[in-house]
């Protein structure tokens, strides 16, 4: 996994990246919560979650395949906020977060997101907690 610096060009820097497969692995509306997991493998034996948290709007695939997390301009941010029904005096406290990979692309509209790293089985619990290790994470 990698953590990028800001890219010059005109495509969006990366945030976060990892060459590892993650899938959806829970959505929890209640909650507001989304998490994306990797599952341990040979290469990487340790499962790593990204767990997005007070979630409003998201586009998803189910599965990507070595993921970026990027941020997207205005516009598009003011695009996702709209369709996404978010009050304007809240969108300060929101973070609009591209999905992109070689198997799809979405996006998640969140309060906050993180890289957690723990767990040798792909089952776990699913709300990650102090056994994992925060190895990333972004707030709005």
């Amino acid at each position: 996994m990698t953590v990028l610096p800001g890219a010059a060009g005109g495509e969006a820097p990366a945030l976060f990246a990892s060459e590892r497969s993650f899938r959806v692995w829970r959505y929890g509306v209640g909650h507001s919560q989304l998490l994306l997991r990797a599952a341990p493998e040979s290469a990487h034996p340790l499962r790593l979650d990204l767990l997005f948290e007070g979630v409003d709007a998201v586009q998803l695939v189910t599965r990507y395949d070595g993921l970026e997390l990027h941020s997207f301009d205005d516009a598009e941010s003011g695009r996702v906020f709209e369709l996404s029904g978010v009050p304007s005096r809240w969108r300060s406290q929101r973070l609009v977060i591209g999905l992109r990979s070689g198997s799809g692309a979405g996006y998640v509209q969140c309060r906050k997101v993180s890289a957690l790293l723990g767990g040798t089985n792909v089952l776990g619990p699913d709300d990650p907690s102090g056994s994992v290790d925060v190895v990333w994470n972004l707030r709005g």
